[in-house]
């Protein structure tokens, strides 16, 4: 089965030495950026059939990325370079622990979804399954087709997963964020968050007692990651994986990387859903190596 990944593709400027912020920064180096293109490559390297639907600026940075994703292999019949849309740029720094911070420039990830929108009917159609994230719920014109691509698929049957992957710093009016990505939990075969997303989404500080909220609110499966503490899963499965050792270097990737296995793995397994449960353990191994290297992929 082939998933169709909707979202964002930019240029990570990350400084590959810790540093409390940016103006502490002395250089940085470009990665491929992005929640949902990240997503894709981690899937893709594990053997998934995956698309990338969105884009990026038609510029040098734009072709750059649409290269990188050629050659690892994600389709990208719905991946559109938009002309006067500047590639989006996010300057990363990870302090002391590991833990990111980001400043995103380019409106150009929104114009990217929005100029994909009016073909992303026949790319749902076209695929099996859907993957979402808030990213894409931020802007009017590609919420609306966020929400329309959802909707479609839900209504051909195909399994919808939503990675909350709240980046608050995107949104104008952050207070609205959870709201807003509330909107995607109902009817998602798989919902995907943090333990401080998974507070935001059902407003219980308790893992379980979240997962729990998010299931009354109608997904099948939840699972919420707890950095080194490793990942739960509740729903049709339960499941408790403890965390993967790791020299952390940098855990901007950590979360893309167990949600690419997971996607990777349901694919081949044509969402069969104790699939899961089998493949957390090697999301959670997947996470733990990603953060021992700078950048997200």
């Amino acid at each position: 089965m082939r998933t169709l990944c909707l979202g964002e593709a930019l240029v990570d400027l990350v400084c590959e030495r810790p540093v409390a912020g940016v103006g502490d920064a002395g250089a940085f180096v470009p990665h491929p950026g992005g929640a949902a293109a990240n997503v894709c490559v981690v899937a893709a390297r594990h053997g998934g059939r995956v698309a990338l639907a969105g884009g990026a600026g038609d510029d040098t940075w734009g072709r750059w990325l649409r290269e990188r994703l050629r050659v690892e292999g994600v389709g990208l019949d719905w991946f559109v370079l938009v002309e006067g849309a500047p590639t989006a740029v996010a300057f990363v720094t990870v302090d002391a622990a590991g833990e990111p911070g980001y400043l995103v420039y380019g409106a150009g990830m929104h114009a990217a979804v929005e100029a994909a929108a009016k073909r992303l009917p026949a790319a749902v159609e076209a695929c099996d399954a859907l993957a979402l994230t808030s990213n894409t719920l931020v802007e009017e014109g590609e919420r609306a087709a966020t929400l329309a691509a959802r909707e479609r698929a839900l209504e051909l049957g195909r399994p919808v997963v939503f990675d909350a992957n709240l980046r608050l710093h995107r949104w104008p009016h952050p207070g609205r964020a959870a709201t807003v990505a509330r909107e995607c939990v109902p009817g998602a075969f798989l919902v995907k968050c943090n333990r401080e997303e998974a507070e935001r989404l059902s407003g219980e500080s308790d893992p379980d007692r979240a997962a729990a909220g998010l299931l009354a609110a109608g997904a099948r499966n939840v699972v919420v990651t707890l950095g080194a503490g490793g990942a739960i899963l509740r729903g049709e499965l339960r499941a408790d994986v403890p965390g993967a050792a790791a020299q952390v270097v940098d855990a901007s990737g950590a979360g893309d990387a167990l949600l690419g296995v997971l996607i990777a793995r349901l694919g081949q397994s044509r969402y069969y859903t104790p699939t899961l449960a089998a493949a957390l353990p090697d999301g959670v191994r997947e996470a733990a190596r990603t953060t021992e290297r700078w950048g997200a992929v």
